[in-house]
């Protein structure tokens, strides 16, 4: 049998973040180190943020900078806001990543999958076919192709022109 070791998911699984009282979305978007925070756009609403454990390369997230849970309280101004970041995220992941597929939208509550569930936020998942194999699936293990900061640093410059 061979082993793949995904060592990076130590860090995930030790930080606690899940169980701080502290939101890591309102933590990262009070810091000035764009990079550091995996901040790749920052708009009057919201920004858009490199996902720390992504499913896939490139899975980005749209947030809103008021911390609230429920979809219903988003106000106009933060939900077309949120439209525009995801138009310019599939746009840059199109045209640097060239996906065949995406998966986009919201887990709501623990009960859908929300790993963070009191503060919204909008996943752009970029598929490609294949993308899910037997490792995922059989050793709950995902393959990583590219370095969160390598990515950050081959895409932010696409962000920043839009």
């Amino acid at each position: 049998m061979y082993r793949l070791w995904a060592t990076w998911r130590k860090n995930y699984i030790k930080s606690g973040f899940l169980k701080s009282e502290n939101c890591i979305f309102c933590i990262g978007k009070d810091k000035t180190n764009d990079r550091e925070s995996l901040i790749l756009k920052r708009g009057v609403n919201n920004f858009i943020i490199m996902n720390l454990y992504p499913y896939n390369p490139g899975h980005l997230m749209v947030v809103p900078y008021r911390h609230l849970s429920d979809i219903t309280k988003l106000n106009e101004k933060e939900f077309l806001e949120m439209k525009e970041m995801l138009d310019i995220s599939v746009k840059v992941l199109k045209d640097n990543m060239y996906p065949e597929g995406f998966n986009i939208g919201f887990n709501i509550g623990k009960a859908a999958g929300a790993g963070i569930d009191d503060h919204l936020h909008l996943h752009i998942v970029p598929r490609w076919s294949g993308d899910t194999n037997f490792i995922p699936v059989l050793s709950e293990t995902k393959v990583m192709s590219i370095d969160l900061f390598e990515l950050y640093d081959e895409i932010v410059d696409y962000f920043n022109k839009m």
